[in-house]
């Protein structure tokens, strides 16, 4: 096995992580958990977890703008699941380690905020 195999496994182990975890996470929020695998639904899904509208899927094509929806939406999603704003900071600054903890640890769903 080279070096080139031996990374491709590091990625496709996170990938799997990362899609099991969202599964988890929509499940956990009432939706269906196929969603995480679907390009541009999952992000649809997971707007109507943080209560957004989802005309909000727009943003995250409009360069800069996206990275301050994403950084609301990652805020929120901390919040309706009972996390901090310290929780979701972390899940901004890193999210394959705080989505499966978010996932795997006893949060449990307590609905959209109110806008």
């Amino acid at each position: 096995m080279n070096n080139n195999s031996g990374v491709l496994i590091i990625e496709l182990s996170v990938a799997i992580l990362m899609v099991v975890s969202m599964w988890i996470v929509f499940t956990k929020a009432g939706k269906p958990g196929w969603a995480a695998i679907i390009p541009f639904y999952n992000v649809y899904v997971l707007l109507q977890i943080v209560g957004r509208p989802g005309w909000w899927l727009i943003l995250f094509f409009i360069p800069f703008v996206n990275f301050v929806v994403a950084i609301m939406v990652y805020l929120e999603l901390a919040q309706v699941f009972g996390k901090d704003t310290a929780f979701g900071c972390l899940m901004i600054i890193f999210p394959y380690v705080m989505f499966p903890i978010l996932a795997f640890s006893d949060a449990r769903y307590q609905g959209p905020l109110a806008h």
